[in-house]
């Protein structure tokens, strides 16, 4: 059964100099307990650097565990929940194959809706102190999944999660990691104009930038 392994938010805002504001809330940690989910994200969360990380669009990072131990091998370290800086670390799930637009039920009664991939950036790299770790984190091709809350309510580790609606557009999650898969966000604009998915602001601009729309 998929599900949900852990809740992580915010623990500790960390000295970040590029970051408006000086700082950054990629420390995520996990608690114990049920937590509300709004449109905005898990209660007792926050993002620093509001203008790339957070909104209704963004509201909750998904990353999952067999990543995870992925990385873990390959870098003979622990990657504990909230390392990666996610809200939800997810088991059963193959969060970077599902589509653009996808419907996850969490719990009894919360739906989220996967919009983009997570974008790996010098403030995660600072974080996890690796070796060209943007580069790599990119190149594997499992940047877990921004999403927005589409029906808000209470989450806790150990809810089950149910995939809904599968947009028939098959543009996956890390087909809009650079570089993107080919005819990729002309299928998203697609979709979206027959009414199939909602992008985006973030994915949709990019999308028209890239077919010269």
């Amino acid at each position: 059964m998929a599900h949900i392994s852990a809740v992580c938010v915010l623990h500790t805002l960390h000295p970040e100099p590029n970051n408006p504001g000086g700082t950054t809330a990629i420390d995520k940690r996990p608690i114990v307990g049920p937590v509300d989910l709004g449109p905005l994200g898990l209660a007792g969360d926050r993002q620093a650097d509001t203008e790339h990380h957070g909104g209704a669009d963004q509201a909750v990072y998904l990353y999952a565990d067999e990543d995870a131990e992925w990385w873990a091998t390959e870098l003979g370290r622990d990657i504990p929940p909230g390392l990666f800086g996610e809200n939800l670390r997810t088991s059963g799930i193959d969060l970077s194959g599902t589509r653009i637009g996808q419907r996850l039920r969490v719990g009894g009664s919360v739906v989220l809706e996967v919009t983009a991939p997570r974008t790996p950036c010098a403030t995660f790299a600072r974080r996890m102190d690796e070796t060209h770790w943007v580069k790599r984190f990119t190149d594997r091709r499992a940047p877990g999944a921004y999403a927005r809350v589409v029906e808000p309510g209470v989450i806790s580790a150990g809810d089950e999660v149910v995939a809904l609606a599968v947009p028939a557009h098959e543009v996956t999650v890390a087909a809009l990691l650079p570089p993107v898969e080919p005819g990729a966000f002309a299928r998203l604009l697609e979709a979206e104009r027959v009414g199939a998915v909602e992008l985006s602001e973030r994915v949709r601009g990019k999308a028209l930038k890239a077919v010269g729309g």
